[in-house]
């Protein structure tokens, strides 16, 4: 594996013979009638804004039920009632993998929503008379704290790696400290375009986020600082032609979601930080780090491009080291010390989020 100062190696795609026109693969499900209101269902949401993404992941969770409604001889979508969808409910509940493990209550979730979203649009379209899955009760989702934190220093660690003598070194320097300024996903800092940064106002313009949603965010002067650089110094070097996208792989290429991660893994492996993740490890270090420093969560919020608060508040668990401080000078059974802060008792109801009175 490359070490510091070390270009990371890309393989040139090898020439290979243009091969003839390709088989159009026959979809076993395509003569069923629900796979036909299944493919109108998903005309209607691509008609409507959804991406092809949110399009490609309902598509897998409804071709499931329909192989399953199948196998028990229902064909049509009047065929399909509450107590289908709820034994279908109970399938996945009791279902194992093929390594025994059952489908976590995630797993469970994602399933059954684009059902729900499904027979909703069937009902009003008028294809059924009512929506059977009106009053299905959904998996209540757990709140998972994240895996594994980056403290600052480890963060810091893994910036170091990246070496801005060579012109790979400083495009991934600029990437991972925009990565970490900003908390934007990888598929986002992937779609960035050289227009969606404003170094005079020191924004970044994220277009078609999560959910195909625009937003804007900050960026700190020391990311726009290595930006400049990158732009400056080695982008020239690595683009081919009048390329517009932000960041560029070794062949002057717009760089993938999975380039993305996999420079942040192996500066991560340079910096000998083990922990599970690669670039949501900077996204939730940004938040964590942010909530500590005092930053409100509601602007976290806005940040981070989540469309309900109780997504963003989970960070809020996280940030144990602000709590264990509060706690050591506050609680009555500690070591009396004369530094404990006279607004503790305030600090500490923040922290937990209470309201005052």
């Amino acid at each position: 594996m490359p070490r510091k100062g070390q270009r990371l190696k890309t393989r040139k795609p090898s020439a290979v013979k243009p091969a003839g026109p390709a088989k159009r693969a026959v979809d076993p499900l395509a003569h069923l009638v629900l796979t036909r209101y299944m493919e109108a269902h998903f005309e209607a949401l691509l008609v409507a804004g959804y991406s092809a993404d949110t399009v490609r992941a309902r598509r897998i969770s409804i071709r499931r039920f329909i192989v399953w409604c199948e196998e028990r001889g229902i064909a049509q979508p009047a065929d399909v009632t509450k107590i289908v969808l709820e034994r279908y409910q109970r399938h996945l509940f009791y279902y194992r993998k093929p390594n025994g493990a059952p489908l976590t209550l995630g797993s469970q979730h994602g399933a059954l929503a684009p059902l729900k979203t499904w027979f909703k649009w069937l009902a009003r379209e008028n294809h059924i008379l009512y929506n059977p899955a009106s009053e299905l009760d959904l998996p209540k989702l757990p709140k998972h704290l994240p895996r594994a934190i980056l403290s600052v220093q480890e963060v810091e660690a893994i910036l170091a790696e990246a070496d801005p003598d060579t012109p790979y070194g400083l495009r991934d320097r600029a990437m991972l400290e925009l990565l970490y300024s900003t908390g934007i996903r990888r598929m986002e800092v992937a779609g960035l375009a050289l227009y969606d940064v404003d170094a005079m106002r020191r924004l970044v313009f994220v277009r078609e986020g999560k959910g195909a949603k625009d937003r804007v965010v900050p960026i700190g002067e020391r990311a726009l600082a290595w930006l400049d650089r990158y732009l400056t110094e080695a982008r020239p070097q690595l683009i081919v032609g009048q390329q517009q996208a932000l960041f560029v792989t070794d062949y002057g290429e717009p760089v993938s979601p999975e380039f993305v991660a996999s420079h942040v893994k192996r500066y991560m492996e340079f910096a000998g930080i083990q922990k599970p993740g690669a670039t949501h490890l900077l996204r939730h270090a940004m938040a964590t780090h942010m909530l500590e420093a005092g930053a409100d969560v509601r602007v976290l919020q806005a940040l981070l491009g989540h469309a309900q608060l109780n997504t963003t508040e989970i960070y809020t668990h996280v940030s144990i080291e602000h709590l264990r401080a509060i706690h050591d000078a506050t609680h009555p059974a500690r070591l009396q010390r004369e530094d404990a802060p006279a607004d503790a008792t305030e600090a500490l109801l923040d922290a937990l989020g209470r309201d005052e009175g």
